[in-house]
């Protein structure tokens, strides 16, 4: 669960790095959970890559999913995130049983190596804030970086794009379209199941991808809202 000081701190972490960061609070525990829900399946030892894990309220749901076995890499870019996801490793008793599967990475996307490495993507980038080339090379890392029958899962704010762009110049509506366009193309090919999470600030969905398999029509693919 989220503590007044886990707020506190992606407060003021997310006041000096909007870029990478996106959001005002870190994700629910429902969306935590509707993230993670892949990994809930029967399934052997896994290698896992979250990607954007913040201050570890995703990580957390990961970690109470994870089995003997499996390996959890946690990349972020932000320096100040990786001080303190590291500290919740170290001191947190949520992560007391697999802190030894854990292991937090400071880089970019781009410089995680190999090619169809991790049964299992989580992703937290907020794609909204990013132009639409590194949105682009953020999939195309997803897809190189995901073993064949991979799981992808992301989270997209509700909404979010539409609102903002009667209150934005041209180009910046431009740049959301095109960004709307990119991560379309992949659901609408890739997604297998969405979660629609109404506990959350703002409240999101949870796309679940599957690059194997392209559905004729994502619109049928399962979905689930999670309600009070």
């Amino acid at each position: 669960m989220q503590t007044w000081g886990e707020c506190k701190n992606f407060i003021r972490v997310c006041r000096d790095h909007f870029y990478t960061t996106g959001a005002v609070l870190p994700s629910s525990p429902f969306l935590a959970n509707a993230l993670a829900s892949a990994l809930a399946k029967p399934r052997g030892p896994a290698r896992i890559l979250e990607v954007g894990p913040g201050t570890g309220s995703v990580t957390e749901a990961i970690a109470r999913h994870m089995q003997a076995g499996d390996k959890l890499e946690a990349v972020e870019i932000n320096a100040a995130f990786v001080h303190l996801l590291n500290e919740r490793l170290s001191n947190d008793p949520a992560f007391a049983s697999r802190r030894d599967q854990i292991r937090v990475i400071h880089s970019p996307l781009e410089d995680v190596a190999g090619e169809g490495v991790y049964d299992f993507i989580v992703s937290g980038l907020p794609f909204n804030n990013f132009p639409v080339d590194v949105v682009r090379g953020i999939f195309a890392g997803y897809a190189r970086l995901l073993t064949p029958g991979g799981t992808l899962s992301f989270f997209e704010y509700t909404l979010i794009r539409e609102l903002k762009k009667p209150f934005v110049d041209g180009r910046e509506r431009r740049r959301l379209t095109a960004v709307s366009a990119v991560v379309g193309e992949y659901v609408d090919k890739f997604q297998v199941r969405c979660d629609r999470v109404f506990i959350n600030v703002p409240p999101a969905t949870a796309r679940h991808l599957c690059f194997c398999k392209a559905p004729t029509n994502a619109g049928n693919s399962p979905d689930t809202d999670l309600r009070p």
